[in-house]
């Protein structure tokens, strides 16, 4: 269970939410250019662009939730269970596996025209990082400063879909989550109006009722509609602090509470961190279920042409301001 969400000021920001009942040791990395990546399909890939997100780091290969490029591309992957179909690689396509998407477009791509071209011959091959470690079943969603996109790999196909909403949760497929909010053309954040008849004197008794009936449960469609609402009714603001913090609270509307929401087999689902990445100055927020203090990480404070990834331990431990 995951939010994304892409907002715009002079800059693209770009937030999302980790939901998920266990923690892969992530890590806010940052893989300079040049970085030598052994793609599954037996070639070399070099990224021209170096790239800030979260990942798990194994045997030196950053494998990626959510990163930027240093042209201001973003990227994320989230969980899209039952649906997300990967297949055999094929000799007439670009055969490339879901665990190396980000970094392969992010790589070598500046804008989703880029994304676009790189798409038209792609495979997503079902091939694993390693024997003990099965694919996570993903769909993508890719923003830039002028739109965004989502990616959705299914049993008949790579589906490719322009996101008038700037934003993707997970299940259903994203057509139906288009389809969904033609439900709440009524919500509005103004003060509610008498629609249900002139015969009776119906008045809005307190600020808030124009948006009676929008979703307040962790699923999937439930969050799109209200992650979609908060952002389309979000100002933007003049600063980087008020507008990281307008991101940040988008995001807390669909974040998943300890104990609010049980998995089948009875653990927490919960958002363990959620980050707002400043894409057109490559600046990585972030803040932790068990820290809400938010940290940042600016991609152009290391070697952007060294050789080694750079890693940054996820700062859980509560930081707590004692005014007295």
């Amino acid at each position: 269970m995951c939010t994304s969400l892409c907002y715009r000021k002079n800059d693209l920001y770009f937030g999302r939410n980790l939901d998920l009942e266990f923690s892969y040791h992530e890590q806010v990395v940052i893989t300079p250019r040049h970085h030598l990546f052994h793609l599954r399909n037996g070639e070399d890939f070099y990224n021209k662009y170096a790239l800030i997100g979260i990942a798990t780091v194994i045997d030196n290969y950053p494998l990626y939730y959510e990163a930027a490029n240093e042209k201001g591309l973003v990227m994320a992957g989230l969980n899209f269970p039952d649906n997300a179909c990967y297949l055999t690689p094929e000799n007439d396509s670009v055969n490339i596996t879901p665990f190396e998407l980000i970094p392969w477009l992010l790589g070598q791509a500046k804008t989703l025209k880029d994304v676009k071209e790189l798409l038209q011959n792609l495979t997503l091959t079902n091939i694993s990082f390693a024997e003990e470690m099965p694919l996570s079943p993903l769909h993508f969603m890719i923003s830039d400063q002028t739109s965004s996109i989502v990616i959705e790999p299914m049993e008949d196909g790579l589906h490719i879909y322009d996101n008038p909403y700037d934003v993707m949760t997970n299940n259903p497929p994203f057509e139906y989550h288009l389809w969904n909010m033609n439900n709440y053309m009524n919500l509005t954040p103004h003060i509610g109006t008498n629609n249900f008849s002139s015969n009776y004197a119906l008045k809005s008794y307190c600020v808030g009722m124009g948006a009676i009936g929008l979703p307040g449960d962790a699923s999937s469609a439930s969050r799109f509609v209200r992650a979609a609402f908060h952002l389309t009714n979000a100002p933007k603001e003049d600063t980087e602090p008020e507008n990281v913090t307008q991101v940040f609270h988008i995001l807390d509307s669909v974040s998943m509470l300890k104990g609010s929401t049980l998995t089948a087999d009875k653990k927490n689902d919960m958002t363990l961190y959620s980050c707002c990445i400043n894409a057109s100055k490559g600046i990585f927020y972030y803040k932790t279920y068990t820290n809400s203090q938010i940290n940042a990480i600016y991609l152009d404070h290391v070697d952007l042409n060294s050789e080694c990834l750079y890693r940054y331990d996820l700062n859980k431990n509560q930081m707590i301001h004692y005014q007295n």
